[in-house]
């Protein structure tokens, strides 16, 4: 069932779109939460379980605000004690409610062009992986590499998780392309030294900085260009 467009302010849009040489293999390089599947409802029942449990008055807007960080980055930012215990109850509210996640309108299809083009696809998310990988296999697309806090060095938006996805893939950041909807993910391709996309249907507005904006999945073909496409191929 395609999940409602989750509703966010105006982004400022950059025409121009990254390019790459034909010879190249060019890498695909998402965020998950906000971008693949909309998590929202999950992450809305499972911060309610850590207020209820915790006696916490922290709204979920304010946790919201600092999506796309390590969850011990954004309790930290909050200033919350006893990190592995509030997390300890957000995972496992989250596994019990994941059944709340959907796919963003075209997500799937989408990426089976790129992959049809001979895009290459990374994963690069602050979720862990017990809990993304169940999310990124309903999507049914062969990714090479996922990179989450799982796999070591600093979360975004450091560019850590960004260059060692690009390490998995033996590629180059000029040769990539990385989407995201969130500022912490624009600075982490920027560190990078990755094209960075915004996805304008996602959770949040880019920095100061006016990236490429994606309006929809399905635009990210006319923006990227990844190879032949039948229009019907989206219905």
């Amino acid at each position: 069932m395609p999940s409602r467009r989750t509703t966010s302010p105006p982004c400022p849009t950059d025409k121009a779109a990254p390019a790459h040489d034909a010879a190249t293999t060019p890498a695909f390089l998402l965020d998950l939460d906000g971008v693949l599947v909309d998590t929202r409802p999950v992450m809305e029942s499972a911060w309610r379980q850590v207020q209820e449990d915790h006696g916490l008055d922290v709204p979920f807007d304010a946790y919201e605000r600092h999506l796309g960080r390590p969850f011990v980055d954004i309790m930290n930012r909050l200033g919350l004690a006893e990190v592995e215990l509030l997390h300890e109850t957000y995972a496992k509210a989250s596994t019990t409610h994941s059944h709340l996640a959907r796919q963003f309108d075209g997500v799937a299809e989408v990426l089976h062009a790129f992959v049809a083009a001979g895009w290459r696809l990374g994963i690069i998310t602050s979720k862990p992986l017990d809990r993304a990988a169940p999310l990124l296999a309903g999507l049914g697309c062969p990714f090479s590499t996922v990179r989450t806090p799982n796999g070591g060095g600093r979360g975004k938006p450091a560019p850590d998780p960004v260059l060692l996805a690009l390490t998995d893939l033996g590629g180059d950041p000029a040769d990539a392309v990385y989407v995201g909807d969130m500022a912490v993910d624009q600075e982490a391709g920027r560190r990078a030294g990755v094209p960075y996309v915004h996805a304008g249907w996602g959770y949040g507005c880019p920095g100061s900085s006016s990236p490429v904006v994606a309006e929809s999945p399905k635009d990210l073909l006319r923006l990227l260009s990844p190879g032949p496409f039948l229009e019907g191929s989206l219905l």
